[in-house]
């Protein structure tokens, strides 16, 4: 190899690392914090339980199924709020998104009676349906499909961060009365204004291509674009597809009902979590509970890290996904053979659950952009995240229920432990995925 060929060789490397970290730095850490905004008007409910439930006299079945109806909602907006994404662009849809759920999501201080409860969530899933997926197409057009699961990791370790900033927040405000108002409404109101402050401020930061990139130098730009449609002129080769056709799509299908099973799973775990932990012992304050809750998701961030980086070095991506939910129901399994023990036995186990669960977030959502392109990509992940976050509706009604049927959480987390492993079962069977990624050079 000639001096010459070595050193263009190296100024390609060195352009596509300074692109690619550029690329990271700019987008990466601002979509984190949006996506932990939305999260924990998600899940805060989860917190606002442990006081809300009494206050209001609901049930473990009514409070199950208000925090899963969020879910219906979500599901009937999902696929058209992405494709609406693709057409008006990122920029004005998620600030879109931002500033509706915001304001519904405050609504909730107001609910009195199960009715209204239900409302209120269901009217939130459909303000948030379309974020997520949306921002993992927003993804798929400024990274590579070698980088798509360290990108898709590092948004998604927003969960964990979530999870342990929400922990401690959620249960401290759950302590305080202001104006008359108990905790918990109080906890709807403050953590509501975030979201809308940052849907004004996103239009003004997010950039819809990378060819509207003017953060970029011009070489930069150049490099980034012909990257993206060298490979996606690449997946052309191998098959391109139609939106039906990807909808009709064998892998597509298993993706969406894995990810069924798996968010059954998730949520089931994530909503019910702070209740679990504090039937650990009656000694556990509310703030307790919120602090113990952190360690989990520490892990779980530590976890997702590992898992994304090791499936971007080696391409691989089915068995990554597989070896989260496994592991996630090793770990709840554990929680329920061993719940006599101690505190600390107990979360020991909780901590793989969570690690588990969340760790398979990188690898799984790198495969749909692996072999879909542009906007069938976004109706695909669409579809894949609406189907399968119904299972966020029917993880937590099935514990809420089980768990009045029974009174007792055990067949409950049994059936989170099933629906992790046919999750598993169903990635398994994945042909396009069973693939590993091209490391694509230019």
């Amino acid at each position: 190899m000639s001096e010459a060929v070595r050193l263009e060789r190296s100024e390609i490397a060195s352009l596509e690392k300074r692109t690619v970290s550029k690329v990271f730095r700019r987008l990466i850490p601002f979509l984190v914090l949006l996506y932990i905004v939305a999260f924990l008007d998600r899940v805060n409910v989860g917190y606002a339980a442990l006081s809300m439930n009494k206050a209001l006299n609901f049930s473990n079945a009514v409070y199950g199924l208000g925090a899963g109806i969020f879910f219906i909602g979500y599901f009937i907006m999902e696929i058209p709020g992405n494709l609406i994404l693709t057409k008006v662009g990122a920029r004005m849809w998620l600030a879109r998104i931002l500033v509706s759920w915001g304001i519904i999501s405050s609504l909730t201080a107001w609910v009195s009676t199960p009715m209204e409860f239900y409302l209120v969530r269901f009217f939130l899933g459909v303000a948030e349906a379309s974020f997520f997926p949306g921002v993992i197409y927003y993804l798929g057009t400024w990274c590579r499909a070698q980088d798509q699961a360290k990108a898709v990791a590092l948004f998604m370790m927003a969960l964990p961060v979530c999870n342990m900033l929400g922990a401690a927040i959620s249960t401290y405000i759950l302590g305080i009365t202001w104006l008359g108002w108990t905790g918990w409404k109080w906890l709807f109101i403050l953590e509501a204004i975030p979201a809308v402050i940052l849907g004004v401020v996103t239009p003004f930061y997010l950039t819809n291509r990378p060819s509207e990139a003017r953060w970029l130098n011009d070489d930069e730009r150049n490099w980034l674009i012909k990257a993206i449609e060298d490979e996606s002129a690449k997946k052309v080769e191998r098959k391109k597809y139609t939106l039906t056709q990807a909808f009709a799509d064998r892998d597509v299908i298993l993706l969406a009902f894995a990810y069924f099973f798996w968010m059954c799973g998730f949520y089931g775990l994530g909503l019910f979590l702070p209740i679990l932990v504090k039937g650990l012992s009656t000694a556990l304050t509310n703030q307790l509970v919120g602090l113990i809750i952190m360690i989990p998701y520490l892990f779980a961030f530590i976890a997702m890290y590992i898992v994304g980086k090791s499936s971007d070095r080696t391409g691989e991506r089915r068995r990554h996904a597989i070896f989260g939910m496994v592991l996630g129901a090793i770990g709840l399994s554990g929680s329920v053979m061993f719940s006599d023990k101690s505190v600390f036995v107990s979360m020991v186990f909780f901590t793989l659950a969570v690690m588990g669960t969340y760790s398979s977030f990188g690898p799984f959502w790198a495969i749909p952009n692996s072999f879909l392109t542009a906007s069938v990509a976004a109706g695909a992940i669409a579809m894949i995240n609406s189907i399968g976050n119904l299972g966020g509706f029917v993880g937590p009604y099935a514990m809420g229920y089980i768990r009045e049927a029974t009174e007792s959480f055990t067949g409950g987390i049994m059936f989170l432990v099933s629906c992790l492993l046919l999750a598993a079962v169903l990635l398994a069977s994945l042909r396009k995925a069973a693939q590993r990624v091209p490391q694509i050079t230019t």
